[in-house]
């Protein structure tokens, strides 16, 4: 009896981490979660420390090694040095900028 019911919870447990090891439907594995968020991090930690940059008005976000910016510059110059410093962070496959340009 002790072991149908032992046997029953180590299925039940093995059936339930089995679903959970995506993250998001057809999206990423938990792997990729935590690499994209580690790429996130690295981004706006460079972002802070760059005073080109202003990291309150930059967003990041990574999926599967792509990053995305958004929001706003004060100029071309700080645009493009923000995909810069995105490119040339480790992990990250290819950066989308859309960021804006305030008027």
């Amino acid at each position: 009896m002790k072991n149908t019911a032992m046997t029953l919870a180590l299925s039940g447990l093995l059936a339930f981490t089995a679903v959970g090891c995506a993250v998001t439907r057809d999206q990423s594995t938990v792997g990729e979660y935590v690499d994209d968020a580690t790429i996130t991090a690295r981004v706006k930690a460079k972002f802070a420390e760059d005073p080109k940059v202003s990291a309150m008005a930059i967003s990041v976000e990574t999926l599967k090694g792509v990053v995305q910016l958004s929001g706003f510059a004060k100029s071309m110059t700080e645009k493009n040095h923000a995909e810069g410093i995105a490119r040339a962070t480790a992990g990250v496959k290819s950066v989308t900028n859309d960021i804006v340009l305030k008027p």
